[in-house]
């Protein structure tokens, strides 16, 4: 089964200085919530996927259960490194039938777990939230974490009042990792993303899903499509770059002016570079 693009975590030593950053690139963002295992978010939402700005702000309640190991370690030590994009998430109709896809597939890193917390709409009222993830592996990604997310009360989550960004964002592109050699990644994207046909061109590999591709460059390729440096992959492939379509590329030049975000044109895409955006890329194009 084809799983799209549900979400992917930037992470980030301040968490309120890059809900700022978010909020000067001309999104709405939602307000901190905790986890029991220390780690903190922020939510930028868009129809059907959103941006998790997450740290490690309670180390201390770190432990040794599965969202623990898999989740908050696994963003502890990628802050030990540099900031950015750390984990990429599709969606799942069945968090406990695709880990055992994953499973057989041998890309498994958990079975899957179950996780519940409230949310707060906007007039305050309370709400149930909860999600079941599997995570799987890549071994030649040792930066990067992969898992699929299942929501099991999406009417309580997704908020149409939360979509209306002033950037006029309104859907995700793809995500982009950089590796030292795309094709290597080919058979864990194909058995995660539940997609058979990948597409190699000149610039990579490239996955489309039912929401959003995620495509693999290498460095030089990454250069050359968004015009800003590739990150680090000395220890391995690294998530680099949101791609996110917006209704009105004037509107994106206009908000990044008043925010006095600094971002450079490319190709017809704006372009935010990981100087800029803590660690990760943010390019946004015609949707």
């Amino acid at each position: 089964m084809s799983r799209g693009l549900d979400h992917i975590v930037h992470a980030v030593r301040d968490l309120d200085a890059a809900a700022d950053l978010y909020a000067r690139l001309g999104f709405l963002v939602g307000a901190r919530n905790r986890h029991p295992w220390g780690t903190h978010n922020r939510i930028v939402q868009l129809p059907g996927f959103f941006i998790e700005l997450l740290t490690v702000a309670e180390p201390d309640k770190l432990g040794n259960d599965g969202f623990s190991r898999l989740f908050g370690r696994t963003n502890q030590r990628f802050l030990e490194r540099e900031e950015g994009f750390s984990i990429l998430m599709l969606d799942s109709q069945d968090a406990a039938r695709d880990a055992a896809t994953f499973k057989a597939a041998g890309i498994a890193a958990s079975d899957a777990l179950d996780f519940e917390r409230e949310g707060k709409r906007p007039d305050g009222s309370t709400v149930k939230l909860a999600f079941s993830l599997a995570f799987a592996r890549d071994d030649k990604t040792a930066t990067a974490g992969f898992a699929v997310c299942q929501h099991h009360y999406p009417e309580n989550f997704w908020n149409l009042a939360f979509h209306d960004h002033a950037n006029t964002a309104n859907a995700v592109a793809g995500a982009v990792l950089v590796a030292e050699n795309p094709a290597d990644h080919h058979i864990f994207l194909s058995a995660f993303a539940g997609e058979r046909a990948l597409l190699a061109t000149s610039t990579g590999v490239t996955v489309r899903t039912p929401r959003g591709e995620i495509q693999v460059m290498d460095p030089a390729a990454f250069r050359s499509q968004f015009g800003v440096r590739p990150p680090d992959i000395d220890h391995g492939a690294r998530l680099a770059a949101l791609r996110l379509g917006v209704r009105e590329m004037p509107a994106v030049q206009a908000t990044l002016k008043t925010g006095k975000v600094r971002a450079r044109s490319h190709m017809g895409r704006v372009v935010v570079g990981p100087d800029v955006a803590h660690g990760a890329t943010i390019v946004f194009e015609p949707s």
